[in-house]
């Protein structure tokens, strides 16, 4: 089992919602969506793990990994409704992660209300969705 995402940028906000399970066999995904987070945004960028079912270890290093490459950008990573155990892997080297309960609560913490967004996902994202909001490369 793998992962869908969905990329949304806001005013100097990039958002990174994922569906399914961050596993082993989803990390190379994973790496993948934070490569196009970096190349199409700015600002901070809120993981928004509403629709994750569950993570690994793994799947939890390879969000730190994420912080350390979005940091490397100047663009810190904040998580949005971790998975229901509430635990991440500490590795020590990572950059502090700020965690917000909701994406509401991380989207008002930077004041982005609905204004003007553009969005891309992966193939199989849930929902409905037109052509033009598939990936662009």
């Amino acid at each position: 089992m793998t992962i869908e995402w969905r990329y949304t940028v806001r005013k100097d906000l990039g958002v990174l919602s994922l569906a399914g399970f961050l596993g082993a066999e989803a990390v190379d995904r994973f790496s993948g969506a934070i490569g196009w987070t970096l190349a199409r945004g700015t600002g901070p960028v809120v993981l928004d793990l509403t629709g994750l079912r569950g993570w690994s270890v793994g799947g939890q290093l390879a969000v730190a990994d994420a912080a350390r490459r979005l940091a490397a950008e100047d663009r810190p990573l904040e998580l949005a409704a971790i998975p229901a155990d509430g635990s991440l892997v500490p590795d020590g080297s990572r950059p502090p992660l700020v965690v917000h309960c909701d994406l509401t609560t991380a989207l008002a913490a930077h004041g982005a209300g609905a204004g003007r967004q553009r969005e891309w996902c992966s193939d199989e994202w849930p929902g409905t969705r037109g052509p033009a909001e598939r990936p662009v490369a």
